[in-house]
């Protein structure tokens, strides 16, 4: 008995682009940038016309769905793999306008040469050179007529022979008629099954990710608006990086911008904040989790195919349904007054630029948190203390990095059984006792890595609590970190390089690491702390001002402990490095704890 999931069938190049053009295979990937460079459109036409293989399409046929009259309707093949080849062709040979990746709208014209029979990127110099056909689309066109071509390129090269051209052109209109395989794999395969056929098959071995699988299905969908969806979820992460492009959106693409959605982004044209830029994978994720109070991507592809997850049969009326509320989530996530209370209350917390912000996945539950505490009518004020406690413990922990879906799912699962207060209460309560801060916390940060979630959060509490920059006398934390401050080694690196022959990962330690301003990071130097210490005690004593304008022993005193480092570095007590490395980490996880608590 056969256990293959799939068949392979050689389809001619010009069937393949009428199934494309009829909608017999849907393109998820149409409205998205092309991100091929042009020469790899010639290069395929290149390998068509010397007949080499240009490899497989892998197609997966959507789940025959039950309609609301009891009727089955067979569903779409949906292009899952070979998206930019038949975006290539398309644009090559049938003059197809593509999307780039800077979401403009352009032609990739492909020049062909008869005589020497190669193909070019077409340019200003090609197109006035007779010698060229600067657009083989014009071979392909439905009223192209080989004899009119092959008078009128004789013409401009009266040199050229006419039956020889007549040949050539005739064997370039010939290559839609090359075969490209197309593997269709069973309808009933889950999404893992597909993701791992399509690793295996793909020579690049590039993972799709359910957001992909997701966004295919929402894209391929007319009948409930998933084509203008999948357009308003691409947008809004395009205006959040750039904001300019609402004017193109405006005047490019008349059918959205006259659409329900384009309102609801507009008001992104006029916000440069570069804090939560969500890609399509972080709008889907909050939208999906808010909405339908299940975290996993995967349920949400069963839902828009309409899967019953009771009766395992796939029924139109779910497909709808969840439509609908998906729509409803994502017009949540694009809300100017959600999007933002939930940047105002991460900057509240002290997260006040982008570089303090790592995986969005913390960012992306903490939107869906402030969802749910809306639609639970929680009052702002304690909304905005739960963002802010949840984020933190969130990064502190880890508890999104990595692969996110399980984490999502079991929290989003238990909010929904026990209530939002009710759960985070515990899981904060059950994570950060007495022995997270004292010991485990001081702990993680034997770390080298100023990309570290600690460092962020400890960088973040000194914005909160006001604290100033190292031996700064009114410049604070804040200011530093939005001037783009210097990151300062309290012992000097190349004083542990060259004195202690430490290694990177040692002397680039977190707990080595103040926010001072260039000037006195330049001012210190390589100075040994025995000396640079010295002189700032000196200095509060009408010694030479050198380090800073502190000249006051008790200011001195404060602005060190708020960078926690104890005063006792003025009184000469200069411990091993070591030593002050295991001291410093305690004096950090405290005051991030102090932070903490403030929230």
């Amino acid at each position: 008995m056969s256990t293959q999931r799939y068949s392979v069938t050689p389809q001619p190049i010009d069937v393949l682009l009428a199934w494309v053009k009829s909608g017999e295979i849907a393109i998820p990937e149409i409205q998205r940038p092309f991100v091929w460079e042009p020469t790899k459109v010639r290069n395929l036409l290149d390998s068509l016309y010397a007949g080499f293989p240009v490899g497989y399409l892998i197609a997966w046929r959507n789940p025959t769905v039950k309609l609301k009259d009891g009727t089955l309707s067979a569903g779409k093949r949906i292009l899952i793999d070979g998206q930019q080849r038949v975006t290539a062709l398309m644009a090559g040979l049938l003059g197809r306008e593509v999307l780039t990746k800077d979401y403009e709208t352009v032609r990739i014209r492909i020049a062909f040469h008869p005589l020497e029979e190669k193909f070019e990127v077409s340019n200003p110099a090609i197109a006035k050179d007779a010698a060229w056909i600067p657009d083989v689309a014009t071979v392909f066109s439905a009223d192209a007529d080989l004899i009119e071509l092959t008078e009128d390129y004789v013409a401009k090269n009266p040199t050229a022979d006419r039956k020889q051209i007549g040949k050539i052109l005739q064997k370039l209109g010939k290559i839609i008629n090359n075969h490209l395989g197309i593997i269709e794999l069973a309808e009933d395969l889950d999404i893992e099954t597909v993701t791992e056929i399509f690793i295996r098959v793909n020579s690049a071995g590039t993972a799709l990710s359910q957001a992909d699988f997701a966004m295919s299905k929402i894209a391929a969908n007319e009948s409930y608006g998933g084509n203008l969806l999948r357009k308003a979820i691409d947008y809004f992460c395009h205006l959040a990086v750039a904001p300019e492009f609402h004017a193109k959106i405006k005047h490019g693409d008349k059918a959205f911008a006259d659409s329900e959605f384009f309102p609801k982004l507009s008001w992104l044209k006029d916000v440069n904040d570069d804090l939560y830029d969500p890609a399509y994978t972080d709008m889907l994720r909050v939208a999906f989790t808010s909405e339908f109070k299940r975290g996993k991507l995967q349920d949400l592809v069963a839902l828009l195919s309409g899967r019953n997850f009771e009766t395992k049969q796939y029924e139109a009326a779910i497909a709808e349904e969840s439509f609908a509320r998906l729509k409803t989530g994502i017009l949540n996530f694009m809300n100017k007054t959600h999007y933002d209370r939930l940047i105002m209350t991460l900057r509240s917390a002290g997260f006040i630029d982008s570089s303090l912000i790592g995986g969005q996945n913390g960012v992306n539950f903490v939107y869906i948190v402030y969802l749910r505490g809306r639609a639970e009518n929680v009052s702002a004020a304690d909304l905005e203390r739960l963002v802010r406690r949840w984020y933190v413990m969130s990064v502190l922990t880890g508890r999104y990095s990595g692969n996110p879906e399980t984490a999502f799912d079991q929290d989003i699962r238990q909010i929904d059984a026990n209530g939002l207060l009710a759960h985070t209460q515990a899981v904060i309560e059950a994570t950060l006792g007495e022995g997270f801060w004292h010991a485990l916390l001081p702990q993680q940060m034997d770390t080298s890595s100023a990309s570290s979630p600690y460092f962020h959060c400890y960088r973040a509490a000194q914005v909160r609590l006001g604290d100033k920059g190292f031996l700064s006398r009114d410049i604070t934390v804040r200011d530093l970190l939005l001037n783009r401050s210097d990151v300062h080694h309290v012992y000097p690196k190349n004083h542990l390089k060259t004195k202690h022959q430490l290694s990177r990962g040692r002397y680039n330690q977190i707990a080595n690491f103040v926010l001072a301003q260039s000037e006195i990071n330049i001012a210190i130097g390589d100075k040994d702390p025995q000396v640079y210490f010295r002189e700032l005690a000196e200095q509060c004593v009408g010694g030479a001002r050198k380090y800073g304008g502190i000249t006051d022993r008790i200011e001195m005193a404060t602005n060190l402990r708020a960078n926690c480092l104890p005063d006792s570095l003025l009184d000469g007590m200069i411990p091993d490095y070591e030593t002050f490395l295991r001291e410093r980490r305690q004096l950090m996880a405290q005051k991030i704890k102090t932070w903490f608590q403030s929230l």
